[in-house]
């Protein structure tokens, strides 16, 4: 069981993208940056964990670029976007990893771990065991056991999602709720 008092600057943080930092777009996708909206609080909330993890990564699933429905540009200008206001907020992340295979199976599509594989080998100092997946979905939970790691539920867009599951070690209803629980641990 994860215990937020164990934390120190030796985890990481892997944080899905759309419904947790972002206000996800129900049966679509966010196509452009004047899309991207980031949800209450999210901006100062990683600007608090910045100095609690050794490395923050976010994970992403995008199947509007395996469809076509949005270029790789519209992808990294969305990200442009969206680390230049967390920086700029004191925040940091790392880098951004992102999957547009449109096949289930593929090893990088959540909730296989292959994301997982690839920020472990461009930084070799995350230890999985010390690791903690924020997502909004059960498959980010899953990606995040598939990978050995913590799971923090955001009932972000799924409130009905039941807690307690197998997949699931904690739960919170933002990921600015999760950042109030470290900073008090």
């Amino acid at each position: 069981m994860l215990d937020l008092k164990q934390i120190d600057n030796s985890w990481t943080l892997f944080l899905d993208r759309d419904g947790v930092i972002n206000k996800d777009k129900n049966g679509s996708y966010i196509f452009n940056k004047e899309e991207f909206i980031f949800l209450d609080g999210v901006v100062e909330a990683i600007s608090k964990m910045a100095d609690l993890f050794h490395t923050i990564v976010v994970v992403t699933n995008q199947k509007g670029v395996g469809k076509g429905l949005m270029s790789l540009d519209d992808l990294h200008s969305i990200h442009h976007f969206m680390l230049d206001k967390i920086g700029s907020a004191g925040g940091k992340i790392h880098k951004i990893y992102y999957c547009s295979d449109l096949e289930d199976a593929s090893p990088n599509r959540k909730p296989n771990p292959g994301m997982a594989f690839q920020a472990k080998q461009d930084f070799p100092s995350i230890n999985f065991s010390k690791s903690i997946i924020v997502g909004n979905k059960l498959s980010d939970m899953k990606f995040g056991r598939n990978a050995g790691m913590f799971t923090v539920f955001l009932a972000t867009t799924n409130p009905e999602t039941v807690f307690p599951n197998e997949f699931t070690d904690l739960r919170f209803n933002t990921l600015a709720e999760f950042a109030d629980a470290l900073t008090k641990s």
